[in-house]
């Protein structure tokens, strides 16, 4: 019976619980009036209700599991006036960073720009409470704004449902610790589809850089549209965007500027200032192409100059209203195709219901990890976070969401301490809603179009092409396979296509192993043969090792041994064909041992009482094993 710490005395009873059978056993004592309660019912009960207690108390109501599922409660308590500052500063960096993007990214998910705007300020409050990095502002994403318009085509009633479950997906993951299924997009899958992506991006912006219209959704067809209708370039829309990419990439470059010395200590505060005033003016250069852009459109109006720029419809006043997820379309609702019910919506949705938030979930974790400073991430409530904002966000009609990298690189170099710095880049957008939204008129399209163009531009990898090259050669045909598909077919059977592809080489790998084949000789100049297998022996491998091991074997009369020093891990199929294997050896009395295997194994292998089984574990022994010659034997296994 195993002693329960926690066993407590109840009236005149004390409980302990059996750690073996799971059940509590009374142990009756003497009562003060010198009779014996004997209500064991009631015992069983109370027993019960208290280890449940205690489980909890030590399992969930702990400080640890507190800290680790609600992180605002590590980091508040230690909440300081230099806290304080870091937060305010990056969040309103980051506030002006998020509101062109955000009026941008709309624009890539077929939506008006307010739903941009909508998207960008609950989900980063509520990953103030449940996030773990201080550096995710959670908002839109080119990413995710583009999924999200190969998956809705523009449909907002579709859009804030794919919001809603994405958003439950991602919950549910991270509650069931699924964040194992990121791992089978490998690194030049996830290169391929994110440069895929960017090339996509960037190919939807054509038309308003050109100021024409283009009605394509994919990359061929959008390139198809705006070769038909090149004839009817505006000249001054192109212009513009032109001059914005141009001076946008130049204040990138001034935000790198250091005046003085390198070591930042050896700077004079003029120095200081200087360097500080060139990195504010180069990140909140998208904000600033903006104001500027709207400044000119509006004077050009005022002289009478209408109409010159193509500009962004009049966005709607005020914030936005609470409203239930739509279930169901009317016909209306649905473009006058028909009504759809839940399941019909569901139905076409199809693999983006799943992609979407893997990619999101993918993108915001690898965010995490650039500015994770060697630390581990905490992946599981990254998950819960990002799918609780969704969730929120749904109701307040918007696209799916996540941590950008641009957004979490500015936010870092700003200096923020905790992740209390979304609150203040909340309360910038909520403020752009509530007063300026009127001023949006102004904003060229084509000034937009700059700033996804510019911005995007860097996200196709091209430097990792290199890398591979130089590692791993094989790694570039994966790539190579998921950039093609995503750009020739829909973004999600694109990326499955990679993924597809990565895994059954890898399980082409796994049917596959090297074995290491040599002759050696024991100590007595006896020779033998040592095969080797590289890795475990599992069903789509053991028939492929038996057929060489056998295929060797033949070559001479040689004993054979196995050297499973890597096997770490084996399965009912691997232990039948190992039994087969020694019966064929047996057949043709020639020798087979088996050498070093783990307890694991051997375990797995012993279960199947095979004869002509022998195991060894020191490699001077082997003399003996082939001078004893004793394969009618069960098993022999040496200990020295």
């Amino acid at each position: 019976m195993g002693n329960n710490e926690g066993s407590q005395d109840m009236s005149n009873h004390a409980y302990v619980n059996d750690a073996f059978k799971g059940s509590c056993i009374s142990i009756t004592k003497p009562a003060t009036n010198g009779e014996k309660v004997t209500d064991e019912g009631d015992e069983k009960t109370a027993s019960k209700g208290q280890n449940c207690k205690l489980w909890c108390q030590k399992h969930i109501f702990n400080k640890k599991t507190i800290n680790k599922r609600l992180p605002i409660t590590a980091w508040l308590p230690k909440y300081d006036r230099i806290d304080f500052l870091g937060d305010l500063v990056a969040g309103i960096t980051v506030g002006l960073t998020v509101i062109p993007q955000a009026l941008a990214y709309a624009g890539i998910a077929g939506l008006d720009v307010k739903y941009g705007l909508y998207g960008s300020f609950l989900g980063a409050i509520v990953y103030i409470f449940l996030g773990s990095c201080k550096d995710v502002p959670m908002g839109p994403s080119a990413i995710s704004a583009l999924l999200t318009f190969t998956v809705t085509k523009g449909n907002i009633q579709k859009t804030v449902l794919l919001c809603f479950l994405s958003g439950i997906i991602e919950f549910m993951m991270g509650a069931l610790g699924l964040g194992f299924l990121l791992d089978f997009v490998s690194g030049p899958v996830s290169s391929g589809f994110t440069s895929a992506v960017s090339v996509i991006i960037i190919t939807s912006q054509i038309k308003d850089l050109l100021g024409i219209h283009a009605n394509g959704s994919t990359f061929l067809k959008i390139w198809m549209d705006v070769a038909k209708n090149i004839h009817e370039t505006r000249w001054q829309d192109l212009t513009l965007s032109i001059s914005c990419i141009i001076v946008i990439l130049l204040l990138r470059i001034l935000s790198r500027v250091r005046v003085g010395p390198k070591d930042e200590l050896q700077r004079t505060k003029k120095q200081k200032y200087m360097t500080g005033f060139f990195w504010i003016f180069g990140t909140s250069r998208n904000a600033i192409m903006v104001i500027t852009c709207a400044c000119l459109v509006y004077g050009l109006e005022l002289f009478g100059y209408s109409n010159v720029f193509t500009c962004i419809p009049e966005v709607e006043k005020g914030l936005p209203q609470l409203t239930m997820i739509p279930f169901s379309l009317t016909n209306e609702e649905n473009g006058g195709n028909g009504a759809m019910n839940f399941f019909e919506m569901v139905a076409e949705m199809g693999f983006g219901l799943v992609i979407i938030p893997l990619i999101s979930l993918m993108e915001n974790i690898s965010v995490c990890k650039a500015f994770a400073d060697g630390n581990a991430v905490n992946t599981k409530q990254e998950f819960i976070a990002i799918g609780a904002g969704n969730i929120l966000n749904s109701f307040l009609q918007t696209f799916p969401g996540n941590g950008a990298l641009s957004r979490a690189a500015v936010n870092n170099a700003s200096g923020v301490c905790t992740p209390m710095g979304n609150i203040y880049t909340a309360i910038i957008v909520l403020l752009s809603l509530q007063f300026f939204t009127p001023c949006f008129k102004y904003i060229p399209k084509a000034t937009l179009a700059a700033i996804i163009v510019a911005a995007v531009i860097f996200m196709i990898e091209i430097k990792v092409y290199h890398k591979v090259w130089r590692t791993k050669k094989i790694d570039i045909l994966f790539m190579v396979i998921t950039f093609i598909s995503c750009l020739l077919l829909p973004l999600e059977i694109g990326i499955f296509i990679g993924v597809a592809v990565n895994s059954g080489y890898l399980l082409y790998n796994a049917a596959r192993p090297n074995v290491d084949v040599s002759v050696l000789k024991t100590n007595d100049s006896v020779e033998y043969l040592m095969l080797t297998p590289d890795r475990c022996l599992m069903f789509p491998s053991v028939d492929y090792v038996r057929n060489l091991v056998n295929k060797q074997s033949l070559k001479s009369d040689l004993p054979v041994v196995i050297d499973c020093s890597h096997v770490h891990g084996v399965d009912f199929s691997a232990a039948s064909v190992i039994q087969t294997l020694c019966n064929d050896f047996k057949n043709r009395q020639q020798q087979i041992f088996f050498y070093n295997l783990t307890p694991s194994v051997l375990e797995v292998f012993e279960g199947m009482k095979s004869d002509n089984f022998i195991v060894f574990y020191r490699i001077d022994r082997l003399d003996d094993l082939i001078n004893e010659n004793k394969p009618s034997r069960r098993s022999f296994l040496s200990n020295i």
